[in-house]
């Protein structure tokens, strides 16, 4: 399957990552000449070979009447902050320039769909409705011509699945218009809700709205990198200099589409680690679990048990791959208070899978097909379902209708 990795080491924020994503291509140059007859007022893109920690990369530099945007500030820019000339706008008077633009109306659409993910973060985090929200850094024409550059990026890869790696946030505060905030900002901190985030030594926001909200936009799942057989490596340099190299790394190639193994019946041995906890609170179990998955555990899962002195507690299991045991004891070592680990090889009957893709009006939802022992059954990927519907204001059902429906609306 082609897949697109993204190191997010340093953070994320739109010109790196569409700096990163634009090194993967064969011919840059003509990309950027390509980028430059979209259409976005006032703005020229160029890049410019930049070097970190002695690793040699790509910045993307965008000006707007012939100069770029924000020179004596870092990418890494708060939404809220207020320096020099701005251009402020609202959620419809930037949809007003993305219809405006030479690309398709799939690429228009995702564009207005990253900056309404934004325009609901800001709305949320400063109790303001949606239509009131008027952008400052993230609705300048050097953040349209960002997010504008990384959605027709991603259209020219045409990753099957798109991985992201745990996002370094940064530390410390942040000034803006609205005062000194935490790093992350409270917008960054919304749309990154529900993903693998932390923080570390590094004094500075690394990850910036725009940047948060296109990595959960094209991500189809969070955690370490998969085996996969590299095909290309690109860095998208930041400009600040940090002790360690202020760039985003997005690695294409190809991996093992396991979704689709015809595979039947009773398979090679697989691990379960188990172990008792008595002394971790819910959220800490909780999070122990995420880090399990991220390390590639097959499954995650508890059952409440009775221990010593009759204190409550949970059974955790971890069933992973043989080649994954050695690390996933470290990682259950690690992030749990257990003592002691126990370990089964067990064998698995399973039924063969294959996913296809099933285009409607809407987008696409990806099909997961079971088959073996006289069963066949049939599930659509939750996300792609719950995209649509949140897109489209419909309900769940009606959505799962229309796929069933052979995607016809």
């Amino acid at each position: 399957m082609r897949t697109l990795y993204l190191d997010c080491g340093m953070g994320a924020a739109g010109d790196m990552l569409s700096a990163a994503l634009l090194e993967l291509l064969p011919d840059a140059d003509a990309f950027v000449e390509k980028l430059n007859q979209v259409g976005i007022p006032k703005v020229c893109f160029s890049i410019d070979k930049s070097e970190k920690c002695g690793i040699i990369g790509t910045h993307m530099k965008v000006t707007v009447e012939g100069a770029e945007e924000d020179e004596h500030m870092h990418e890494h820019a708060d939404s809220h902050q207020d320096h020099g000339k701005h251009f402020h706008a609202g959620i419809e008077e930037i949809r007003s320039i993305i219809e405006r633009l030479a690309v398709s109306d799939q690429i228009k659409e995702q564009i207005i769909s990253v900056y309404e993910k934004i325009a609901e973060a800001e709305s949320a985090v400063h109790g303001v409705s949606v239509s009131e929200v008027h952008f400052h850094e993230v609705g300048k024409l050097d953040a349209i011509a960002d997010v504008t550059a990384v959605c027709m990026l991603m259209e020219e890869l045409g990753p099957k699945q798109v991985i992201v790696s745990p996002i370094h946030v940064g530390s410390g505060s942040v000034k803006c218009a609205h005062g000194i905030l935490p790093v992350p900002a409270p917008a960054t901190a919304y749309l990154l809700t529900g993903c693998p985030i932390y923080g570390g030594k590094i004094d500075g926001e690394l990850c910036t709205p725009t940047g948060a909200a296109l990595l959960t936009f094209f991500a189809t799942g969070f955690g370490e990198m998969p085996v996969m057989s590299v095909e290309k490596i690109g860095y998208g340099m930041g400009k600040k200099d940090f002790e360690k190299a202020n760039c985003l790394r997005a690695i294409l190639g190809e991996t093992k589409e396991e979704q689709n193994e015809a595979v039947v019946g009773c398979e090679a041995s697989i691990i379960e680690l188990v172990c008792n906890l008595d002394d971790m609170t819910a959220e800490a179990l909780g999070f122990a679990m995420e880090r399990l998955f991220a390390a590639r555990a097959l499954e995650v899962f508890t059952i409440p048990c009775n221990m010593k002195k009759s204190r409550p507690g949970q059974v955790l299991h971890v069933i992973c791959e043989p080649e994954d045991e050695e690390h996933l004891v470290e990682e259950i070592f690690k992030h749990t208070t257990t003592l002691g680990i126990r370990r089964t090889v067990v064998e698995r009957y399973r039924l063969g899978r294959r996913i296809e893709t099933i285009h409607t009006g809407y987008g696409d939802v990806r099909k997961k097909t079971a088959e073996g022992y006289g069963v066949s059954r049939y599930k659509y990927e939750y996300e792609d379902l719950a995209e649509i519907a949140r897109k489209e204001n419909l309900p769940l059902d009606e959505v799962r209708r229309i796929a069933d429906e052979g995607g016809e609306v």
